[in-house]
């Protein structure tokens, strides 16, 4: 269970940014033909390696998460090292060194849209899916999703646990789960009914998700051109 004094630091995130825009950064092969430098001064939540861009650098309002295992275990000193404010699973806290700028997370099994993390939320088997319940707590009403291409050229099993024998052409940086790394297969089916989940959540309340990712195979959110946004 989470501690109090971990709860006490989501509920005060509870509507931070109300009525503000966020943009949730996956990590495909997309965001390589977008301009990020153009994030400079926009709220972001990125996921998983995300921090391997050269644009991450420059980002002054930012947000980190990750929710895997292997993600973690694997990478648990890189992320430990992000200058941002991250937000882990809690049972995965025995991976990765304590930090006070960590806010941890507490995954339920059961499949809904957390209105509000210090109850727990659903993972959706996507980050993704974590980020957009994330920026929902924290009160952002217009969220832009970029390089979440809802598509991989390595596919099988959902959620097997595969090790990489070369470059990762799934990812923006051929060295996100490079030769050597383990990593899950992904679950598409499932995520989707995780982002059906989000939308409806987002249209009760009155606010929306829209989706600038380049191409990609995510249709259940409006299109929006990227540089339109600014």
């Amino acid at each position: 269970m989470l501690g109090n004094t971990n709860r006490a630091r989501l509920a005060a995130l509870r509507g931070r940014h109300w009525g503000k825009r966020c943009f949730i950064l996956g990590n495909g092969p997309s965001l390589n033909q977008l301009d990020l430098s153009l994030l400079r001064d926009e709220f972001i939540i990125g996921t998983n390696r995300i921090y391997l861009h050269e644009a991450c650098k420059h980002w002054r309002r930012w947000y980190y998460c990750a929710v895997n295992p292997n993600v973690i275990s694997q990478f648990g000193d890189e992320i430990a090292s992000l200058d941002a404010l991250r937000f882990l699973a809690w049972e995965h806290r025995d991976k990765i060194a304590r930090r006070s700028d960590t806010v941890w997370l507490r995954t339920l099994n059961e499949p809904r849209f957390s209105f509000d993390l210090t109850q727990g939320m659903w993972q959706g088997s996507t980050v993704t899916y974590v980020a957009m319940q994330l920026a929902f707590h924290m009160g952002f009403t217009d969220v832009v999703l970029l390089g979440v291409d809802h598509h991989y050229d390595r596919a099988g099993q959902p959620n097997k646990l595969v090790r990489s024998e070369g470059d990762d052409p799934d990812h923006f940086a051929p060295t996100y789960f490079g030769s050597g790394c383990e990593w899950q297969l992904p679950d598409l089916a499932q995520s989707e009914i995780a982002y059906r989940l989000a939308r409806l959540a987002y249209e009760q309340e009155g606010r929306r998700i829209r989706n600038a990712t380049v191409g990609g195979k995510l249709d259940l959110f409006p299109r929006v051109e990227y540089e339109e946004l600014f």
